[in-house]
């Protein structure tokens, strides 16, 4: 009797959720607006406490699942020289994304010259912290209490302690493989644990979207409509169109069908608006929708949340030509190169610093002389904002791993063709042990 009755996929719900949230923003701020127990009870009270709970549920999920998945996808690599192969491509698709992302924000903002006409006498002085040197990123990638590491969430440095601890296990015999065996079990709670997140999902989200919206004011939107515009419509060309052409031409594959599986992370992405509260449900989406090898996605996934910023390329070099036409200060073509190389290398500098899309913008701006005080003006609108691009950001994680996937082998083709894998009905559907199994999850 159960069979016959439709049920709602979870994209679909949480696309729900997320409707109804904004809808309940408006309502709250223009009707409700002046009303203490709305104010203080619903919005300042359940919304908020229902969107943190929800985004750090998401957040707890982050430390173990990068440290199991990449001790599982690393011990499980017979030949060594296979993971600096797997990182040289991640990190070169990575940084060339990025330099596409901001030539191609640098062509749209000139083209559509957003900064045209905007007064500037209500800009106000934009303090920044300090991003630090690429040298000291390096340096800081090294653990020196990996514990410690896990404790504050640094991303680089649990990736390189997970990957120098499975290359151990690795090369530790008989006491190597019992340990291995325990992580993939490890892993497999994990990603159960995932699974039992999403399903209140749509809850989470419906919070977050009913309090930005209910604080949101359109004018903010309507003074810079055109920046607005052209930024927003620079990401979606780069996620839809940059993304699709490069993932026909280094995979063969149908983008249209990698676009349709990405639906459950973009929302996610969007409604969080962080790629690292967004890893959970990435991961999921490689391996278990697109048939991603795990030993790759462990990698490139975590990896790409952390250093791949091509949302926020973008929106660097949409903000340096909004800046430059606002302040009527002509850039050459020397300072547009100079633009391309400081944010492309910026996106790895600042891997994991607070703010890091406002610091890569003031270093920037700082390269091609431009007043960082610009910043302030696009502030009002970059919450918004910071939504799309972060969707823009995790799409990239994704391609470059069904890419670097695929060039290694590590990618089931036929699952990533079947529109039903990895759904969260076989979880449902199947009694335990009796779900099928897909053979390259790692």
């Amino acid at each position: 009797m159960t069979t016959d009755k439709k049920k709602l996929s979870l994209t679909s719900k949480v696309l729900l959720g997320m409707s109804l949230g904004i809808v309940a923003g408006f309502i709250f701020r223009t009707l409700l607006g002046e009303v203490a127990f709305v104010q203080e009870y619903v919005v300042n009270g359940l919304l908020q406490v229902g969107g943190e709970i929800f985004i750090a549920s998401l957040k707890m999920l982050v430390v173990p699942l990068i440290f199991v998945s990449l001790v599982c996808g690393t011990s499980s690599l017979k030949d060594l020289s296979t993971l600096g192969r797997l990182g040289g491509k991640t990190l070169a698709f990575y940084l060339v994304t990025t330099a596409i992302a901001i030539s191609l924000a640098l062509l749209m903002g000139n083209l559509f010259k957003p900064g045209d006409g905007v007064d500037l006498t209500a800009a106000t002085t934009f303090a920044t912290k300090e991003a630090p040197s690429l040298g000291d990123v390096i340096v800081g990638m090294f653990p020196t209490n990996p514990i410690n590491s896990m404790a504050q969430g640094n991303t680089l440095q649990i990736i390189v302690f997970a990957v120098l601890f499975g290359i151990a296990i690795s090369l530790a015999g008989k006491p190597g493989e019992r340990i291995a065996a325990m992580f993939g079990d490890f892993n497999e709670v994990i990603m159960k644990l995932v699974t039992l997140l999403m399903n209140v999902a749509p809850y989470g989200v419906f919070c977050l979207m009913a309090q930005l919206f209910t604080s949101l004011g359109l004018d903010a939107i309507v003074n810079l409509m055109e920046y607005f515009l052209v930024l927003a419509g620079t990401l979606l060309l780069h996620g839809l169109v940059t993304y699709s052409i490069m993932f026909r031409a280094f995979t063969g594959l149908n983008p249209l069908t990698f676009l349709k599986k990405m639906e459950d992370a973009v929302m996610f992405a969007f409604s969080t608006a962080s790629s690292n509260a967004t890893i959970p449900v990435t991961m999921e989406t490689a391996t278990r929708r697109m048939g991603v090898d795990n030993k790759v996605a462990a990698f490139t996934v975590p990896l790409g949340a952390t250093i791949n910023m091509d949302g926020t390329a973008i929106m660097q070099g949409v903000a340096t030509a909004f800046i430059a036409q606002a302040f009527n200060i002509d850039l050459t073509f020397n300072d547009y190169l100079m633009v391309i190389m400081t944010a492309t290398l910026a996106s790895v500098g600042t891997a994991g610093v607070p703010g890091v899309g406002l610091i890569m913008l003031a270093m920037v701006l700082n390269q091609v002389g431009l007043p960082v005080e610009g910043i302030a003006l696009i502030i009002g609108v970059d919450r918004l904002l910071d939504m799309i691009r972060t969707a823009v950001n995790i799409t990239g994680d994704s391609v470059v791993t069904c890419i670097v996937g695929k060039s290694e082998g590590a990618m089931d083709v036929a699952r990533f063709n079947n529109p039903n894998a990895g759904k969260r009905e076989e979880e449902i559907h199947f009694p335990h042990g009796a779900r099928p199994q897909a053979k390259n999850e790692g």
